[in-house]
């Protein structure tokens, strides 16, 4: 029998209204006073941060907060922030965000703790010893780093991104409210929704699945799927939003036991040449790399199609994972995702760059199919010269 880990260090808080809490709950696990609040500015402006501040000085805590996370983060900022956490004596670190904010705190975390700079821990499991406890509250339902050991940054110099793994940097405690995301503009709910989707779809069908991780990337397609489209036309529907963040971070605990996969390998490639919104990259690749990986395991893609209910019981494997691609590209354009070739500054001598990047990507080994630098080059090709195709399902 194959041999599985399955290591959640993560306390998981869920529900509505359990952010107002958020003090209540870091007095049971943090020893000290000191709250070092890592954010971005669109959170700060929205006015969660300020609660949070209230909250916790009610109870005695001193806080300083640092807004300077930008979508995709970038490692001098990582670095900026792990001095001012050092210089504070941070007993905790509190990220209130979407998933560019919890992957920076993270690595915050472990320049307060150990210095350097965020490339010299990238790999997997190469932080040394546990760093500064994190808290986090997610505001998008869509990366699932609440409950994940990764922190991906982005070389600027190099304009490349890289990954932490490391189970020192699990969060320890995540706080998950719906309610933070009512409101969330209907093209943020599209592209974190895709993106959580991916995470589960990736989880499932990438070559370091097990069995636990394909029964929490399932029941997270069960959440995500039927409820993406009510969630980006109607912010507020209570229903939905449960459902979208639940199902969030039941992928994020997915592929943080297993992997990602080569849909990944080709959006951070995109996203430390382009600073493409991770969450668009990912949507924009996946028709395409499901289509191209079907083969390698055609069972697996064709339960994910049974799963989200798009393909009747009575069709083969082979139908209903046909069936799946179409649905993919159809919900993109739902969605009203961005295609690759509509993006700002994309160049097409850029492709065999963004082909090495993707072919050097630490997941592509676990992709479900082998693939190599011309493969990622062909689909690149293949998804800039494609538009979405609007296919109906029923017969």
């Amino acid at each position: 029998m194959n041999h599985i880990e399955f290591n959640l260090p993560t306390i998981i808080r869920a529900g509505n209204g359990e952010f107002q809490k958020t003090g209540t709950y870091l007095k049971e696990f943090i020893k000290g006073t000191r709250i070092f609040i890592v954010t971005d500015p669109g959170i700060e402006r929205v006015g969660f941060v300020k609660q949070a501040i209230q909250m916790l000085e009610r109870l005695g805590y001193e806080t300083r907060t640092f807004n300077q996370v930008k979508p995709n983060p970038r490692d001098i900022d990582c670095k900026t922030g792990g001095e001012a956490a050092r210089e504070f004596r941070a007993d905790a670190i509190l990220a209130i965000g979407g998933g560019s904010v919890i992957d920076s705190a993270k690595a915050i975390a472990i320049l307060q703790c150990l210095g350097g700079k965020p490339q010299d821990y990238a790999g997997r499991n190469n932080v040394p010893e546990k760093v500064t406890p994190i808290a986090v509250v997610p505001t998008t339902a869509g990366t699932g780093a609440e409950v994940t050991r990764s922190s991906v940054i982005t070389d600027t110099a190099k304009k490349i991104k890289f990954t932490i793994k490391d189970v020192n940097i699990a969060p320890a405690l995540a706080i998950v409210d719906p309610e933070l995301t009512y409101g969330l503009p209907a093209h943020l709910t599209a592209s974190t929704g895709m993106d959580a989707l991916v995470h589960a779809i990736e989880a499932y069908t990438c070559k370091l699945s097990n069995p636990i991780s394909d029964g929490l990337a399932l029941q997270a397609m069960k959440h995500i799927y039927p409820y993406l489209r009510t969630a980006v036309n109607d912010g507020n529907n209570q229903e939905a939003r449960y459902n979208m963040m639940v199902g969030s971070t039941l992928a994020g605990m997915a592929f943080s036991h297993a992997d990602v996969a080569s849909v990944h390998c080709m959006a951070e490639a995109i996203g430390g040449l382009y600073d493409t919104p991770h969450g668009v990259a990912n949507s924009m690749f996946l028709p395409y790399m499901v289509e191209f990986n079907a083969g390698a395991d055609l069972k697996k893609h064709a339960t994910i199609a049974r799963t989200i209910g798009i393909a009747p019981p009575n069709d083969s494997d082979k139908d209903a994972t046909a069936r799946l691609v179409e649905e993919l590209k159809q919900l993109a354009s739902d969605l009203s995702i961005p295609t690759f070739h509509s993006l700002p500054g994309v160049n097409e001598n850029d492709f065999d760059y963004l082909a090495e990047s993707s072919y050097l990507n630490g997941s592509t080994p676990s992709n479900a199919r082998e693939i190599t630098k011309e493969d990622y080059l062909e689909l690149f090709k293949i998804a800039y010269s494609k538009e979405y195709t609007r296919i109906s399902l029923q017969k």
